[in-house]
């Protein structure tokens, strides 16, 4: 059971928690200092228990969603916006701000694969769900849907450009629904398992292709923009991509690098020259082999971060009340806190067509 451990702390009883892609590294041993005993989930939402004494922008009662991103609201970074890089919640790293669940890379907080959190800086972070909100969409708001707005974002979408997505996990499908609200005139999403790719091609209303069935990917990609390349590509992959022999053995085997960068390295490859390559996928330190030199050479812009969702929510509380997204249709398990052994390898082994998983701790939430 969590304890109020600074004055603005609270203690949230978590009523809805998923399963995320990214925890599938920590699943896999592909993070560092992924300490025994740490307990993994940084999407959740529930109830005020507790608030230390100099809470004041929650009380108790209050349903809130927490963003996955710890941030203090206050450093230099949170000043620009940059919630995924607080210095405050991390400070000893010189990178990623804190994140709940995600080993101490991450600050090593406790997550929300629990029944009660502990939530540092309560008086920034915790949201009050609107009283109109499905807590399933609420949930999603978390992480999963402003990672996915943010790719898209990064990307420098203009009206009438090509994107392609690589990845049609969660994120990824997000990315390619939010590419419309920016003016893509054309979304290609790529992956390798049937069951994602017809969720994809339904759900973001984009063409949906198998990288198994090419050749080459990048030729592929090129070929079907007139030689160009895509204005944007979006890396929503991260360290366990599929689709290099080289890659899979030095970056998931033998761990010589933080992960198979395969889907960086096409992104890279596809985009036209000066087009835009846009990452959000999970990438471990300390170094991956990209082709730094096409970069350079193609005159490519490069941007990646975390999620700053607390500057995302409100305009994503509004696409979701004016109809615009439908979150909880990303949702296709929901299961038990207690089950979440088997929950997991659903979702690692892409079994009974997972997408994504909801986690609920008990029967009474």
């Amino acid at each position: 059971m969590p304890e109020i451990l600074h004055p603005e702390d609270a203690i949230v009883r978590v009523t809805r928690t998923c399963i995320c892609g990214s925890d599938l590294h920590l699943y896999h041993g592909m993070v560092p200092d992924t300490r025994v005993g740490s307990t993994f989930g940084h999407e959740f939402i529930g109830v005020i228990e507790e608030v230390g004494p100099l809470v004041t922008n929650v009380k108790i009662g209050d349903q809130v969603l927490v963003p996955f991103n710890i941030a203090c609201g206050k450093c230099n970074f949170c000043k620009q916006g940059l919630y995924g890089n607080c210095h405050e919640s991390n400070s000893m790293a010189t990178a990623v701000g804190g994140i709940f669940g995600y080993s101490h890379t991450a600050g090593g907080y406790s997550g929300g694969q629990a029944e009660y959190v502990r939530v540092p800086y309560a008086n920034f972070g915790p949201t009050v769900i609107p009283s109109d909100m499905d807590p399933d969409d609420a949930v999603l708001l978390t992480d999963v849907v402003p990672t996915g707005y943010q790719a898209a974002e990064m990307g420098g979408i203009k009206e009438g450009d090509t994107v392609v997505v690589f990845g049609a996990g969660p994120i990824g499908i997000m990315a390619a629904r939010c590419a419309w609200f920016f003016g893509a005139a054309r979304v290609i999403i790529i992956d390798h398992i049937e069951y994602r790719l017809e969720f994809a091609k339904n759900y973001a209303k984009c063409e949906a292709y198998n990288f198994k069935s090419m050749a080459d990917p990048v030729v592929f990609l090129k070929k079907t923009t007139d030689w160009y390349g895509a204005d944007v590509c979006i890396d929503c992959v991260g360290c366990e991509a599929e689709g290099n022999a080289l890659q899979t053995f030095t970056g998931k085997m033998t761990l010589m690098q933080a992960g198979a960068a395969t889907a960086l390295q096409w992104a890279i490859n596809a985009v036209k020259k000066g087009g835009i390559v846009s990452v959000v996928g999970v990438y471990g330190p300390p170094f991956n082999y990209v082709p730094i030199g096409n970069v350079l050479n193609k005159g490519i812009t490069l941007r990646a971060n975390q999620a700053s969702v607390k500057r995302l929510l409100p305009k994503l509380i509004e696409h979701i009340q004016a109809g615009r997204l439908d979150l909880k249709g990303l949702i296709t398990h929901r299961v038990p806190l207690e089950e979440i052994s088997d929950a997991y390898n659903i979702f690692s082994k892409k079994l009974d067509q997972c997408i994504k998983t909801v986690l609920i701790p008990s029967a009474k939430h």
